[in-house]
C-alpha cells in the first residue's frame, strides 16, 4: 500500500464536499485548527452550493473534487461531511494524477466509498473527524488525526469489554461504515478482506438491517478470509415494534462466532464525539485481551 506524503508545516488542505450540501457559515473552526498546525487552507467550490440533500450536482462536486486532486500544492482533502451522495460521482472521477502524487482524503461516514475506492488502487487514507465535527470531537480524536497526518506514531490501548474474543492479529487495516461497505459489494469500488482487519462502524439503522448487512458480509466470503475485526460505535440504532431481539453488537458476535479471529468491540471511532484516527490500508497489529487491548499501527 502506498502512502501519501505526510503533511508539513505550510502545506494546504482543501476542504471541500462529496456528498451533502453545507451552506452554512460553519467551518471557522475547523479552519483555524487546521491553521493551529501551521496549514494553509482552500475551500472548494461545493462549500454553499445547494442541489436538494447535495452540494451541487455530481457533476459539480466531482468537478471540485478532480480540481484539488489534480492540484499539485494541496496536500490533503478534507470532506465537510457524510450523508450520501459520494457514490454518485466516484466513477466521474480520474484518478491519474493521483496516483503520481498522491495526497491524503480524509473523512468518515460517507466517505467510506472514497477509501475503499482508493484501497483497491493501492493507496491509504485517513478515516478520521470532518469540519463540521470538529467543534464537537474531543481533544483526543483531534490529537489523533494530528498524528495520522503529519506521519506521526499511531497506536491506541483500549479498556476491556465483556464480549470482546481475544486473540492477536495483523493485517491491513480495512473498512469503514458497515452500511457503505455494504452497498459496495459487486462494484468496482469493493474491497478485497483476505488477511485484513476489518472496520466496521455505522449510525442510525435498523437492527434487522445489520443483521441483513452481516451476512450478505458472510455471504460474499469476507467473514472467511479476514484476520480479525475491530468494532466502532454503532450509535442510534433503531428497532421495530416486534423487536429483533438483539443489539448491534451482539449481531455483529453472532455472525461472526463461528470464525476462530479475534474481535475488538467498543473502539472510540464512528458516530461519536471521541472519533478517533484510523489509517486505512495500513498494517495494524492487534491485542485482544482481558486487560488492555492494543491497536498499533506499524
Amino acid at each position: 500500500m502506498i502512502t501519501p506524503p505526510n503533511l508539513q508545516k505550510g502545506d494546504t488542505v482543501a476542504i471541500l464536499a462529496t456528498a451533502r450540501k453545507n451552506i452554512d457559515d460553519n467551518l471557522k473552526p475547523a479552519i483555524d485548527l487546521l491553521h493551529s498546525w501551521g496549514l494553509e487552507v482552500v475551500i472548494g467550490s461545493t462549500i454553499g452550493l445547494d442541489k436538494d440533500q447535495l452540494a451541487g450536482t455530481d457533476e459539480q462536486r466531482a468537478a471540485d473534487f478532480q480540481q484539488q486532486l489534480d492540484n499539485p500544492n494541496i496536500k490533503a482533502i478534507w470532506c465537510v461531511k457524510g450523508g450520501y451522495g459520494t457514490v454518485r460521482m466516484i466513477d466521474l472521477l480520474d484518478f491519474s494524477t493521483f496516483k503520481q502524487n498522491p495526497k491524503w482524503i480524509v473523512g468518515f461516514s460517507d466517505v467510506t466509498v472514497l477509501h475503499n475506492h482508493l484501497n483497491t488502487m493501492g493507496f491509504k487514507s485517513i478515516h478520521g473527524i470532518m469540519p463540521i465535527s470538529a467543534p464537537r470531537a474531543t481533544p483526543e480524536a483531534i490529537e489523533t488525526m494530528r498524528i495520522a497526518l503529519f506521519g506521526e506514531k499511531l497506536s491506541y490501548d483500549i479498556d476491556p469489554f465483556l464480549m470482546n474474543r481475544h486473540g492477536k492479529a495483523s493485517g491491513e487495516l480495512v473498512g469503514g461504515n458497515l452500511s457503505i461497505l455494504y452497498s459496495l459489494f459487486g462494484s468496482p469500488s469493493a474491497i478485497d478482506c483476505t488477511d485484513k482487519i476489518l472496520f466496521l462502524e455505522d449510525l442510525d439503522e435498523y437492527l434487522y438491517h445489520i443483521d441483513r448487512m452481516m451476512m450478505n458480509l458472510k455471504r460474499n466470503g469476507c467473514l472467511e478470509s479476514i484476520k480479525g475485526i475491530v468494532v466502532g460505535s454503532m450509535t442510534k440504532m433503531k428497532d421495530n415494534d416486534i423487536p429483533w431481539g438483539k443489539n448491534a453488537i451482539e449481531i455483529i458476535d453472532d455472525v461472526t462466532k463461528k470464525y476462530n479471529i479475534p474481535v475488538l468491540y467498543n473502539f472510540p471511532a464512528g458516530h461519536i464525539q471521541d472519533n478517533r484516527a484510523l489509517i486505512l490500508g495500513n498494517k495494524v497489529r492487534i491485542d485482544v485481551n482481558g486487560t488492555c487491548s492494543k491497536v498499533v499501527f506499524e
